[in-house]
């Protein structure tokens, strides 16, 4: 990782002062190291589904196509997707 040279200032209310301090003390880092990332896998999420992709004419028609083809039944698939699990049961279960 690069050195960080860039600095960021964001002010904060006293119960989110008290939250983000909390949480750091928790996970055992400065509040910096917490809030830095946090926020860098927050904005990887959101980014994460808004990626641009390049094509060519070619490659553009064979990836149109493979999304107008039908959906395949994968065998077990339908089966896994529907079958409840153990995050599925009440809290109480797990108690």
């Amino acid at each position: 990782m690069s050195a960080k040279a860039e600095r960021m200032h964001l002010r904060v209310d006293a119960e989110q002062k008290a939250l983000l301090e909390a949480a750091s003390d928790a996970t055992g880092e400065s509040v910096s190291t917490f809030v830095l990332k946090a926020a860098t896998e927050a904005a990887a999420d959101v980014l994460a589904d808004r990626r641009a992709f390049l094509l060519d004419e070619g490659a553009w028609r064979v990836f149109d196509e493979a999304l107008a083809r039908p959906v395949q039944d994968v065998a077990g698939l339908r089966e896994l997707l529907t079958t409840p699990t153990v995050l599925d049961e009440p809290d109480e279960v797990h108690r």
